[in-house]
């Protein structure tokens, strides 16, 4: 959703401004994230009548028309106030164990999402704004590019409707809201079950997710206690998704499998009706303000600009991916039936995975438990501090955490300090699963980075949250899989707390959004760079370093069955332009729709009566945008291949990173940034937007 004040929501008189807790002399008592307001829960209410007060006296300000970079500077201080409440309140619904502090939080999002609706249809506003554009020749290159920014959002957002008009667009606006973090709330809330018996049908390796239940014998009544009639044991397997590939991936018997796979892909029902809702007012609130699709108006200013450009890249690269996928499929297909010695087996989507594990351990002798033991979470934190230190020349010293500042103690707080520069910003870390935590990986911008004086610069503050399971902290061993992810979100976390921009409505993450995924995408190539691992990947009892050929069969089995990888993000952008792309026949469903896209650009069939797009959250937070996961993997491999590969720890190499790209968060072009880093050959223009050059990515992928 744009707005004049919020960019993407996937990161989120003198200025006042707020000093962290771990730039004061002593450490205090304080609230959440070092804010002093956040001691208790209803701190949350305070936190946003602070907020709209300070944003009204900014307003009342800019109404007098001051000059243009005054009137600038006065926006991005409304907008620091404001995210700063978003991004609070959202990383605690997602991780503050306590109910009420989440319950607050949640009422503090909702209230300050209702107050960006004035902001943003504020005609004083927008008019200021006009006013400061066209003095440009009193602004900077980054204040011009915030001027036209800030214009583009506030005329997207409607500014020149009717009220009547405008008053429909704020209403919808608040339902998408809503409805997005209903469509969310139903994932958690209904993960679905499946009941197996008898017991001895689900693996050992799989009792960790099973519940014991017990039902007479030969009847369906299931109950959890014994009595004295003879029982039949049986095990109730939960199908949230990190469970589900589980049982997908360890449960030999295809009936189990298939049952497991069914359930999970058919919950939560509850979300197709939130979906259509959901799709329905995005597309009203397009067509009210201009615009003939949701797809249209939410790629009019990214790199790609336009569904006309994204649609034919999506579908040249499902051509180009496909003869691969085929031989991929076939290999699979072949295997299952060495296996089972039946040769007129088809292939069953609750079969991919299993096959595929095995496939992959026989051809390259991969265990994933023995590459666990190489990458417990304390050594993978150690990992990240490795990468800052070689790449940026930056320590990540473990900071003592204020009492009141941390939501749990698990949590972990690293500062960023450069010999020559000093501290460059804070960054927590919540690693560990635990009850009640929303189970995401993610990156919270809590504060954005932004020049308050001549002197004196705003620290970004980042939160990097991840849901790694083990009994205690030292404990937890990382299947590779997730090294990556962390390594991903890291990418997020230095982006934001590396740049240095002068306004926080560019900092970091807050990017176009086919921009926004490059530098996680590229930080995950780290993960297996054998040059890297060796210095942190320890084995957790004997200490000795990662062997160079269990990375080697780690590589190897990662590219087997990389085009059927690269085939199912291509579905998931194709689903995610068509849902949000011109309104949709009354008489087609979602399903249906996800249905055909499935058997036109995979070799997978369609199991009917299922709908796994119900928990595919993506469609809420990307709207229109998740083809970005495809830019980004198209630049990262272009920039790791021209920019990284031969040195990759190197200070040079970091130094062109930091200077030439993450330094300048959204405060410069994309295309100038890309262009800058690697030279000409990571864009090309199509039909009036930019789109990846795909060569690095083909060559790697050897398509």
């Amino acid at each position: 959703m744009q707005n004049l004040i919020r960019r993407s929501a996937a990161y989120f008189s003198p200025a006042r401004h707020c000093v962290h807790t771990s730039t004061a002399p002593l450490i205090r008592e304080t609230g959440l994230y070092g804010f002093d307001h956040l001691k208790t829960p209803k701190g949350f209410q305070r936190m946003v009548d602070d907020a709209i007060e300070r944003s009204n006296e900014l307003v009342n300000y800019i109404a007098g028309m001051p000059s243009g970079p005054e009137i600038i500077d006065a926006m991005d201080e409304i907008s620091n106030a404001v995210c700063t409440v978003i991004d609070s309140a959202e990383l605690c619904r997602h991780t503050h164990p306590a109910r009420e502090f989440v319950e607050e939080a949640g009422n503090a999002s909702l209230r300050i999402n209702e107050y960006l609706h004035y902001l943003n249809s504020n005609c004083t506003l927008y008019h200021a704004v006009v006013k400061a554009e066209k003095d440009h020749h009193l602004l900077t290159e980054e204040a011009q590019r915030a001027a036209r920014h800030l214009r583009i959002d506030l005329e997207k957002g409607g500014i020149h409707l009717s009220p009547e008009k405008l008053d429909r667009v704020n209403q919808l606006n608040i339902d998408i809201v809503r409805l997005c973090r209903e469509f969310n709330e139903n994932i958690i809330a209904d993960p679905g079950h499946v009941d197996i018996f008898p017991g001895s049908r689900v693996p050992k390796n799989l009792h960790h997710l099973a519940k014991p239940i017990y039902r007479p014998s030969g009847q369906l009544r299931v109950s959890t206690v014994l009595d004295g009639n003879k029982k039949e044991r049986g095990f109730r397997l939960v199908t949230e998704p990190d469970a589900l590939s589980s049982i997908l991936q360890l449960a030999s018997d295809a009936e189990v499998r298939k049952l497991a796979y069914v359930r999970g892909n058919s919950v939560p029902r509850a979300n197709l009706v939130v979906l259509d809702k959901l799709i329905a007012a995005r597309h009203e609130f397009a067509e009210i303000v201009g615009y003939k699709s949701y797809a249209q108006f939410a790629l009019k200013d990214n790199m790609a600009s336009s569904p006309e450009v994204v649609l034919p890249f999506l579908h040249d690269m499902s051509k180009m991916v496909r003869p691969k996928a085929e031989e991929e499929f076939k290999k699979i297909l072949d295997f299952k039936r060495e296996k089972s010695g039946q040769l007129d087996e088809g292939l069953e989507p609750w079969d991919e995975v299993y096959f595929t594990r095995l496939m992959k351990s026989s051809a390259h002798n991969f265990n994933n438990s023995v590459v666990a033991s190489y990458f417990s979470l304390p050594q993978c934190i150690e990992g990240l501090k490795m990468l800052a230190e070689s790449l940026f020349h930056v320590k990540c010293h473990e900071t003592p955490l204020a009492p009141g500042e941390s939501w749990h103690p698990d949590v972990l707080k690293l500062s960023l300090h450069h010999p020559d520069e000093g501290d460059l910003g804070y960054l927590y870390l919540d690693l560990k699963s635990r009850e009640h935590k929303h189970p995401i990986f993610a990156h919270f911008a809590i504060k954005g980075g932004r020049r308050i004086s001549e002197t004196e610069y705003q620290l970004p503050i980042v939160a990097l949250v991840c849901n790694f399971s083990g009994s205690n902290f030292t404990s937890v061993m990382l299947h590779h899989s997730d090294v990556e992810t962390l390594f991903h979100e890291f990418g997020h976390a230095l982006h934001s707390l590396l740049s240095r921009t002068d306004y926080q409505h560019f900092s970091g993450t807050r990017v176009v959004l086919d921009f926004a995924e490059t530098p996680s995408n590229l930080f995950e190539y780290y993960s297996w760079d054998y040059r890297f691992l060796r210095k942190f990947a320890k084995h957790y009892s004997t200490g000795d370093p990662i062997p160079e050929d269990l990375v080697k069969s780690m590589l190897g089995a990662k590219n087997m069955f990389a085009a059927i990888e690269l085939q199912r993000q291509i579905l998931y952008a194709l689903i995610d332009q068509t849902l949000h792309g011109a309104q949709l026949s009354s008489t087609r469903d979602t399903s249906s729709i996800v249905a055909d896209l499935r058997r036109e650009h995979t070799c997978w069939k369609y199991v009917e009566g299922t709908h796994w797009h119900a928990r595919f959250s993506h469609l809420v937070t990307y709207g229109a945008g998740y083809y970005s996961y495809l830019y980004a993997k198209c630049f990262a491999a272009t920039i790791w291949q021209k920019l990284c590969q031969q040195d990759p720890l190197s200070l040079a190499t970091g130094s062109s990173l930091r200077t030439k790209f993450l330094q300048h968060g959204g405060a410069k072009d994309p295309a100038d940034i890309l262009n800058d880093l690697v030279g000409s050959g990571a864009i090309r223009n199509q039909n009036g937007g930019i789109i990846p050059d795909i060569t690095s990515l083909a060559k790697e992928m050897k398509l």
